[in-house]
């Protein structure tokens, strides 16, 4: 039978292991307060609409493989009539889209290398007609996140093309100045794949990077856009935004419709 002196110090044990774990407890609430505040003031990052921007990752991400299969899981209905692409996409090469904008022509070249699910994704829906007539509804052109947001064919940045899929994080991207550690950039020139908060919600949406923009690594970079595009861009972004977005942009002033988005031939 344990003596009282045994009882005591078993007890005083006891209670400093309880308070130690309330210790490490509040410690974590304090970094992802630290952090949930951190996010706010970096990113401004309410973002094209139906997308929220969320700030945390690695500086160097390690390289990880391209998948072997994509899975295209079926979501809300369809903004437009489409076919879900094959599952088994290319992994190498590239494919030059133009957008045929009102405002003018936004040549893409796409790396399949970079997000194969998301590129054969966006280049099944352009060969099917998906972004034909359909507006860019979303310009964001505060400090630290500059984009144009397109690909959704109701204009209200909820629309997608009946299927979601998982999310390629791009690698090696530098971090964002003054955001080390919370922030990554995506920098002036590329295309990258908008998404909801949730994980797995990639879908027909994308956003056109005119200035370098503090992001989290989390939206697959697809490709990048050619000189001539990002001319057509600095004018549509210099037109400012209507601020109707409570989370921050708005509808461009300079209205952009994509009248067409063309795939070309591949080479040879």
């Amino acid at each position: 039978m344990p003596t009282n002196e045994q009882r005591r110090k078993a007890a005083k044990k006891k209670l400093e292991r309880q308070i130690e774990r309330r210790a490490e407890r509040a410690r974590r609430r304090r970094q992802r307060l630290t952090l949930i505040s951190v996010v706010g003031v970096v990113a401004l990052v309410a973002v094209a609409v139906g997308i929220y921007f969320v700030v945390s990752a690695p500086d160097e991400p390690d390289p990880v493989a391209a998948p072997a299969t994509c899975q295209y899981n079926p979501s809300e209905a369809a903004a437009k009539p489409n076919t879900p692409p094959d599952a088994n996409p290319p992994t190498t090469g590239t494919v030059d889209v133009a957008l045929q904008t009102s405002q003018g022509a936004i040549p893409l070249t796409l790396d399949r290398a970079s997000a194969p699910c998301a590129v054969n994704a966006v280049v099944s829906l352009a060969q099917q007609g998906f972004y034909d007539d359909t507006p860019c509804p979303r310009l964001v052109t505060s400090q630290g996140l500059q984009v144009l947001q397109c690909g959704d064919p109701t204009g209200s940045g909820a629309g997608g093309p009946g299927y979601q899929y998982a999310e390629e994080p791009p690698q090696g991207l530098a971090p964002y100045p003054g955001a080390e550690g919370q922030a990554s950039t995506y920098s002036r020139g590329l295309v990258a794949m908008a998404k909801s908060s949730q994980p797995g919600s990639t879908g027909s949406q994308f956003f056109l990077v005119y200035g370098d923009s503090a992001l989290p690594p989390e939206y697959s970079v697809i490709g990048r856009i050619g000189t001539e595009g990002l001319t057509v861009l600095d004018r549509i972004g210099a037109g400012g935004d209507d601020g109707s977005n409570q989370a921050g942009g708005g509808a461009p002033r300079i209205p952009v419709q994509i009248q067409r988005a063309v795939v070309a031939a591949p080479a040879p």
